[in-house]
């Protein structure tokens, strides 16, 4: 149990650290890297052999080649490797090399046939397995993969979530859609969660943003790529840190308690909850009253034959509701995704009462 192991060693105050260049380049660069590195105190050392490029043309990693390299860096330093496979055959050279885990890419979360295939050569073998999250936002593929490995008896198991393919977000990388790993989380809350800002952010100086953000929402580690000369780097170049870089940026960051300590603190807490209770109480039955009045509306436009799209109208709140929200200090496109929601169940109850008899 690896990962477990490392993880629960450090008392859960601090979180797990995972840390490398995304491509291994040479027995020098991987070498000065993680002698940098374990100098630091990190244990797991993370590095691309295969590397799924999303176009061809792109470095796509130095393949088997690279594997006698970990092996001679893990008889010189007390290290873990960790690598990305995509394929059985992956699966089966990286053996022969002892590679203590494997990590699961998006690209590959996203096909249950590779997960499949990756997971039936892995039975048997005790070794850890990260899933990284699938490139697109879907919740089910990334559930469905952790279940594939259960189901061949990998018990030593982590996921990654390294942020979503979003074409609108122009600040990162991958977005990270933070409600995607919360939502995980609540179905399997007994497995491990790192987080990876570096491909969520894309850039390096949007690193320790996310990393800080991940920590606040009480991820258990981190896998952050480094590199001794990031700006010369054969692929990702923008989101790598040095060495040094990197231990500047753990220093700066903050951890917090998992949990509330002290009576006082809880009895504080508590009162707290309550009031957040009632304020969703109330929020409740408002609802419920906007959708009788919905409803209401429905049957005027049914009595007079109106369509229930109306335009303009739904124009007008789309733009209103964020303003009203201003004053009261709400986050304008929470309001709006918020009311975009409403608006989909109004035009369904409406359509459900045009189509009644």
């Amino acid at each position: 149990m690896i990962l477990k192991k490392l993880f629960n060693k450090r008392n859960h105050k601090n979180p797990l650290i995972i840390s490398g260049p995304c491509s291994i380049e040479s027995p020098n660069q991987l070498e000065v890297t993680v002698s940098q590195l374990v100098d630091q105190g990190i244990e797991i050392i993370r590095g691309g052999v295969w590397k799924p490029r999303t176009r061809p043309g792109s470095f796509e990693g130095l393949g088997s080649i690279a594997l006698p390299w970990i092996q001679e860096i893990k008889s010189k330093y007390p290290v873990k490797f960790t690598i990305e496979v995509a394929s059985a055959e992956h699966v089966e050279e990286a053996l022969k090399y002892d590679i203590d885990i494997f990590w699961i890419g998006a690209r590959s979360t996203v096909n249950p046939f590779t997960v499949q295939e990756i997971a039936d050569s892995l039975k048997g073998t005790g070794k850890p397995v990260m899933i990284k999250n699938p490139v697109n936002a879907d919740l089910s593929l990334w559930m469905g993969a952790v279940e594939r490995f259960q189901k061949a008896g990998i018990t030593d198991l982590a996921v990654i979530h390294r942020g979503f393919s979003n074409f609108r977000d122009t600040i990162h990388r991958n977005s990270p859609l933070w409600q995607i790993p919360i939502e995980f989380r609540t179905h399997f809350p007994e497995i491990m969660m790192i987080n990876d800002p570096s491909h969520i952010s894309g850039k390096r100086e949007l690193v320790p943003l996310i990393a800080q953000k991940a920590l606040d929402l009480n991820f258990d580690g981190l896998m952050i790529e480094s590199h001794i000369d990031p700006d010369n780097a054969w692929s990702d170049a923008q989101q790598q840190l040095t060495p040094a870089a990197l231990k500047k940026m753990l220093s700066e960051l903050k951890t917090r308690k998992v949990k509330f300590e002290g009576q006082k603190m809880k009895s504080q807490l508590e009162e707290i909850r309550q009031q957040i209770d009632q304020a969703d109480h109330d929020l409740l039955e408002a609802l419920h009253r906007r959708f009788e009045l919905v409803e209401k509306i429905g049957e005027y436009k049914k009595l007079n034959n109106v369509a229930v799209l109306q335009l303009d109208r739904w124009k007008e709140i789309f733009e209103s509701r964020p303003d009203w929200g201003k004053p009261l200090g709400l986050n304008k496109d929470l309001i709006q995704e918020i009311f975009g929601l409403l608006h989909q169940e109004s035009i369904r109850k409406q359509t459900e009462i045009l189509d009644s008899e």
